[in-house]
């Protein structure tokens, strides 16, 4: 059985990804808004959070490397570590990503690969204190990853933090359970522009939403809260 599954974004009043697009405003500064978006992801307990290859090569900022010792390589699950109790999860369908250690943010590392990915990333990644999962096939399937994320470490709510195709291709998929929104003061305006959400030619006929709650935050932000439910058949 897969792990709760929320969604957590901030963006603009246009629906707009890049805060560093973000018009400024009177009531907070980016930095602000970032805080909030760390209160209310805190605020949830969840003990995963997951995010696509883009952004999390933007957070671990290393360069692919030998093994710095011998690693076995084991197909098509490897743990790294079995007491930890927070985790951070990567999609990573080539295996482009690289660590130096096992920890991002101070959670635990867990990558999920595509079946093609060679012995000699898996080897590297296991010599670095990472986890990983391997997909039966060259795409992944992310409804069999969720169930092992949850059998195999213990997962029970992930945080989704984009990017944009990340988000909509859970949301496609119908494994999203609630989508949270967090409105900043601010407009981006430019043209062809990336939102929050991108899924091919679009979403609709393939899932709802419906309204949970709103709150007003600190700096201007309002929190929107929506149940993701399954297209209408």
């Amino acid at each position: 059985m897969k792990p709760y599954v929320s969604i957590l974004m901030v963006t603009s009043v246009d629906g707009r990804l890049h805060p560093s697009r973000f018009t400024s405003s009177p009531d907070g500064t980016r930095r602000d808004w970032s805080t909030q978006y760390e209160k209310v992801h805190a605020s949830l307990r969840a003990d995963a959070w997951l995010v696509g290859r883009v952004t999390m090569a933007e957070m671990s900022k290393a360069a692919a490397h030998a093994p710095s010792k011998p690693a076995a390589v084991r197909r098509p699950i490897h743990v790294a570590k079995t007491d930890a109790a927070t985790f951070a999860v990567a999609l990573d369908r080539s295996g482009k990503i690289h660590f130096e250690r096992g920890e991002v943010s101070g959670d635990h590392v867990i990558v999920l690969l595509g079946k093609d990915v060679p012995d000699s990333h898996l080897a590297e990644l296991a010599a670095d204190g990472v986890s990983y999962v391997v997909a039966e096939k060259s795409d992944i399937d992310l409804s069999s990853m969720l169930d092992v994320l949850a059998r195999e470490f213990g997962i029970k709510h992930l945080v989704v933090e984009g990017g944009a195709a990340t988000n909509g291709t859970l949301l496609a998929a119908g494994l999203v359970d609630e989508l949270r929104v967090l409105v900043a003061p601010a407009v981006d305006g430019g043209e062809n522009v990336q939102g929050i959400v991108a899924y091919g030619d679009g979403l609709a006929g393939r899932v709802r939403m419906q309204f949970k709650s709103v709150d007003a935050l600190d700096h201007g932000v309002v929190q929107l809260c929506y149940s993701v439910l399954p297209a209408e058949t």
